[in-house]
């Protein structure tokens, strides 16, 4: 999932006070730093950082991406590995153990008893409904 792009409402704003200024007059001065050129220059300052920002942002969504392809390609090629040695060796044997798998001897399995409680206590479960 892609992160959202920026917008800035301020920047709209300022974007159209300043065609409203410039109607008036295009090098409208009131005071030190407050004219049309100022608010020019602010708003070209403000929308080249907002578009660095939505590139980074855009740099950032892709590089995820490539990690999250490369992991599962990873996880796959795990997977192959240790479905090799259980072939070669057996899914029993020490040398799958040590590849990470659980020999199937070591797996621990329900007992008879308590597959026949669930069993029945579903049973009677579906009975009740």
């Amino acid at each position: 999932m892609s992160r959202a792009q920026r917008m800035s409402r301020i920047l709209e704003k300022g974007q159209l006070r300043l065609l409203r200024l410039k109607a008036i007059d295009p090098y409208l001065t009131l005071g030190t730093d407050r004219s049309v050129p100022a608010l020019e220059a602010q708003i070209e300052k403000l929308n080249a950082k907002l578009n660095e920002y939505n590139t980074t942002i855009a740099a950032l969504d892709t590089a995820k991406q490539e990690i999250d392809q490369m992991e599962r390609e990873m996880g796959d090629l795990l997977d192959q590995l240790l479905q090799g040695v259980a072939v070669k060796y057996g899914n029993d044997s020490r040398e799958y153990e040590m590849a990470g798998g659980t020999r199937k001897s070591d797996r621990v399995r329900k007992s008879a008893v308590s597959r026949t409680k669930n069993s029945a206590r579903r049973f009677t479960l579906a009975a009740k409904n």
